[in-house]
């Protein structure tokens, strides 16, 4: 059996990673595959490193019968048996080529819709024309199941899998964590001392994810204030892009921190290609969203065994085996958060304890070759 994969483009994002996790594994595969996209992107050297077949197809504009004709021309020379789009625009390009085929399509859901009462018209249409509907949680799959009235029998679910190897490897400290020494004379307004690193080093703690629609780093600001009026000694690194179609996102997070005095503790790193070497190297994982589909930054950092607190939305209840691989607290409410924070801090061997055994299980649940399996019992059940 062969796959087509279709990406829109080859920018660095949570698909684009998945995707490049997989084509890094295809030797563990039990099928072959292809990849094809229609836009270059910051990724394209590494997925070319894979030493797979990729191709560029791009439509001068939507609808562009030659590009049909050139996708379809293309799958039929590689004998392509199942096309795997990732975007619903790339499923209902690639049902108009495959018409008249026996080439099935199937597509995975990463994201939501708009998430009001009203439907999206081109994912609506997707759903009628694959043969498979890919959802990344149950969460996901029944809200949509349930929205746009599809068949359960056609829709499957297949968590996102991580290839854990690049965390495992040892990566040399980032200059920007080698210097967060702790002043003796800062203020602490904490009686006990245990709040303090043993090793005279501030707290380093983390949050990974783009500025964009369904994370909420907001929330997580309003939290380091609250921990930083206590006296506690910090340095926290929001990881991930501003996009300028929603500046605001990160703008607001920066003008709250730059009022509330945190600019010398909280920091704003932009997009980052050494994350595995910052997860090795923090105290404790951070992370806000208000409709993740499924939460991959969490699952690295559950994954490398660092202490990991994220908020309750019904996807990372999920993910997180209802809390148990991770710290729940209640969604939008940094008081509940601080104070779990607090928990944390005066029983760190605790939590490192349960940190180490979550990433046990987070291992064997969502790794890589678990995806790529789930991924062959759907393309053999079409």
């Amino acid at each position: 059996m062969k796959i087509a994969y279709l990406l829109g483009s080859l920018n660095r994002g949570g698909t684009e990673t998945l995707l490049l996790d997989v084509f890094k594994n295809a030797s563990k595969a039990n099928f072959s595959f292809i990849g094809i996209y229609r836009k270059i992107g910051t990724l394209q050297a590494d997925f070319y490193a894979t030493e797979m077949p990729f191709f560029q197809l791009s439509p001068k504009f939507p609808f562009d019968i030659f590009y049909f004709f050139k996708l379809r021309k293309l799958l039929k020379r590689e004998k392509v048996n199942v096309v795997h789009a990732q975007q619903s625009l790339d499923a209902v390009y690639a049902r108009v080529a495959c018409l008249g085929t026996r080439i099935k399509v199937v597509q995975t859901l990463h994201g939501y819709d708009d998430l009001t009462a009203k439907k999206d018209k081109l994912m609506s249409l997707s759903f009628k024309l694959t043969d498979k509907n890919i959802f990344v949680s149950n969460f996901q799959r029944e809200y949509y199941t349930k929205k746009y009235n599809l068949k359960p029998e056609k829709q499957a679910t297949v968590y996102n899998g991580i290839s854990f190897e690049k965390f495992d490897e040892k990566h040399e400290t980032p200059d920007f964590l080698r210097h967060c020494g702790l002043d003796p004379q800062s203020p602490n307004n904490l009686e006990d001392s245990d709040f303090r690193q043993n090793d005279g080093e501030k707290l380093k703690m983390a949050m990974v994810g783009n500025f964009g629609r369904g994370r909420d780093q907001n929330s997580v600001c309003k939290f380091l204030k609250l921990l930083h009026d206590e006296g506690v000694a910090f340095d926290f690194y929001f990881i991930g892009l501003r996009f300028e179609t929603e500046a605001w996102r990160y703008d607001d997070c920066v003008q709250y921190c730059t009022e509330n005095g945190l600019n010398d503790c909280v920091h704003f790193l932009g997009a980052r290609n050494d994350v595995p070497a910052i997860l090795q190297n923090i105290d404790a994982f951070i992370y806000s969203t208000d409709h993740d589909t499924f939460g991959l930054a969490v699952i690295e950092a559950i994954a490398v065994g660092i202490p990991t607190f994220v908020n309750d939305w019904e996807v990372m209840t999920e993910i997180t085996n209802n809390g148990e691989w991770a710290t729940l607290y209640k969604t939008k409410n940094e008081q509940d958060l601080l104070q779990k924070f607090v928990s944390f801090l005066l029983q760190k061997e605790k939590y490192q304890l349960k940190a180490q055994k979550s990433a046990e299980k987070v291992r064997e649940k969502f790794s890589i070759e678990s995806h790529i399996n789930e991924l062959s019992k759907v393309y053999n059940k079409l």
